[in-house]
């Protein structure tokens, strides 16, 4: 009989956008999200609820971010984008094939950040 080592894996991991995803701010979200994706998760959610815009950019990293999360065994997932943003997503095709969820429960208190 052959055991094969299981792994743990993280089963979600959520980054949260706030503030236009842009030329300017993909690189360094694309940092973020590269730092989300090393830590190998089931499935990594991308909070848009605080992006009120996004461009060519932004949309071509959130695909390399599904792209490299796909090839490490996880999923991407995009929750709360306003009705601007859905459109765009919509027209660029994105809605085809990155999961669209509706808002999450919010934070926990212990969780949530202080001014």
């Amino acid at each position: 009989m052959n055991a094969e080592p299981m792994t743990a894996r993280i089963p979600t991991v959520e980054v949260v956008i706030s503030g236009d995803l842009d030329v300017w701010s993909a690189p360094s979200v694309s940092n973020t999200l590269d730092e989300a994706i090393l830590l190998a998760p089931q499935q990594l959610i991308i909070d848009l609820a605080g992006c009120p815009s996004i461009d060519a950019a932004g949309i071509l990293m959130l695909l390399d971010a599904h792209r490299r999360a796909i090839r490490n065994g996880g999923t991407v997932a995009l929750r709360s984008p306003s009705a601007r943003l859905q459109r765009n997503l919509r027209l660029a095709r994105v809605d085809r094939v990155l999961a669209v969820l509706s808002p999450g429960p919010p934070a926990p208190p212990d969780q949530q950040e202080r001014p």
